[in-house]
């Protein structure tokens, strides 16, 4: 079971409820993706004490440190890293193909109507539409860091 980015939120049920409803408990997490390192994806991560947190390049568990092959890297079956700087130059996306379509989790847009068009963080405003493309190009849900997902394709 993977975990997406446990930043901010208003309560932390709103990351342990729905974990809870498939009848799982956070030790039961067995990765936690962070798509890049901002408080406000990262701030939940120790609610997971099992699991392994992956991000661009390294598999971290306690206080070990492992680096992964980045992009291209499959986390698990189905499951690839896609390294996709842009929000920062440490980004990337987790790419996971399901029966239905193949999904994006990024922070390459903050939210489901893709704006901001231009992201106030970005030292590379280019290599930020690189991204994109490559994600819109090559998915049919993407999921944004905080918003809805929207389809693509």
């Amino acid at each position: 079971m993977i975990v997406v980015d446990p930043g901010m939120v208003r309560s932390r049920s709103l990351i342990l409820d729905p974990i809870e409803r498939l009848g799982l408990t956070p030790d039961d997490v067995s990765h936690v993706f962070v798509s890049h390192h901002h408080l406000d994806h990262t701030v939940n991560i120790a609610l997971f004490r099992h699991a392994e947190i992956v991000d661009f390049r390294t598999v971290r568990r306690d206080d070990h440190v492992e680096p992964h092959a980045g992009d291209g890297w499959h986390l698990a079956p189905n499951t690839t890293i896609w390294v996709t700087p842009g929000h920062t130059p440490e980004d990337a996306s987790l790419v996971v193909d399901t029966a239905d379509a193949r999904q994006a989790f990024t922070h390459l847009w903050w939210r489901s109507d893709q704006t901001p068009g231009v992201d106030p963080y970005s030292a590379d405003q280019e290599e930020l539409a690189r991204n994109r493309r490559r994600v819109l190009d090559g998915v049919d849900i993407v999921i944004p860091g905080h918003g809805a997902p929207f389809r693509v394709r």
